[in-house]
């Protein structure tokens, strides 16, 4: 009976955060099959459910839509190298602080998590001038470094923890064999951190592709922005393509879906990685 009881209030619970969660993807979905006079119609269904919508976002048949598919392709560009540049940084940096035992590096590692005590929205002011100073304004590298920028000490404190947990007797017995600092990291480092580089380049790839403060103030042209910034201009119009937002916003949805159904195994290693100690 306790038992029971338990898995009721459990229920109780998790019912309603599951309805919270589920229902404004439904009305993602609802409004992307609905025709323009169904889209506000309020009916749990269409009459006429039409992928006229997504016809019209993969054509560019529309003219907030004009550039879709390159806006499409920044986003992906962007996101990519923000995630390859956070694993470089992160991963040499969690090595030489927790393998190599450099002299100040916990001290750079807490200096570099003291920058989350200012939000990102304040930096976005002086990342704009810092990028028009070096002349990088309207290019993705300003975007990329930015992104690099917010989300590498965050990545360095994750993987110095779970390096921590590796056992110390490998790098011992990979030194007494005569590895030398570059191929203790590549032969005994890297293999064993997969899990956690993968959870947190994922993380650095979809901070980046959701990203719309910093993509809004450092690139301008249409051609240049991401499809964030993009998707914001429907909102300009008197009578904004809700059901044209709406698809476009689930096709934009669906690669971190997939990227998560594909490494989910990698991410739950990588999260749990240093839960048992050594």
């Amino acid at each position: 009976m306790r038992a029971a009881g338990t898995e009721a209030k459990l229920l109780l619970i998790g019912i309603p955060v599951l309805l919270w969660t589920v229902i404004p993807i439904y009305h993602l979905v609802l409004f992307a099959i609905s025709p323009k006079q169904d889209a506000m119609s309020g009916a749990l269904f269409p009459a006429h459910p039409t992928l006229q919508n997504f016809r019209i976002v993969f054509g560019q048949q529309h003219y907030f839509l004009s550039n879709f598919w390159q806006q499409f392709w920044n986003s992906a560009v962007i996101a990519f190298a923000t995630g390859v540049l956070t694993l470089l940084i992160a991963t040499a940096a969690a090595f030489a602080i927790s393998r190599l035992k450099v002299k100040g590096g916990r001290t750079v590692m807490n200096m570099a998590l003291f920058t989350y005590f200012i939000p990102a929205a304040f930096l976005a002011v002086p990342m704009y001038k810092t990028m028009g100073a070096y002349g990088l304004l309207n290019s993705k590298w300003a975007l990329i470094l930015a992104m690099v920028t917010i989300a590498s000490p965050y990545a360095i404190w994750v993987l110095k923890q779970a390096s921590d947990k590796l056992p110390v007797e490998l790098d011992e017995a990979a030194i007494m064999d005569g590895a030398s600092p570059p191929q203790l990291f590549r032969f005994v480092y890297l293999p064993l951190m997969v899990p956690s580089l993968v959870a947190i380049g994922v993380y650095a790839l979809l901070l980046a592709w959701n990203e719309y403060l910093f993509a809004f103030l450092l690139l301008s042209r249409d051609t240049d922005v991401t499809l964030p910034v993009a998707l914001g201009s429907f909102l300009a119009a008197d009578d904004s393509p809700w059901e044209l937002l709406m698809t476009t916003g689930l096709i934009y949805a669906l690669p971190p879906a997939a990227i998560y159904y594909v490494f989910k195994r990698y991410m739950v290693g990588g999260l749990t990685a240093g839960a048992v100690k050594s």
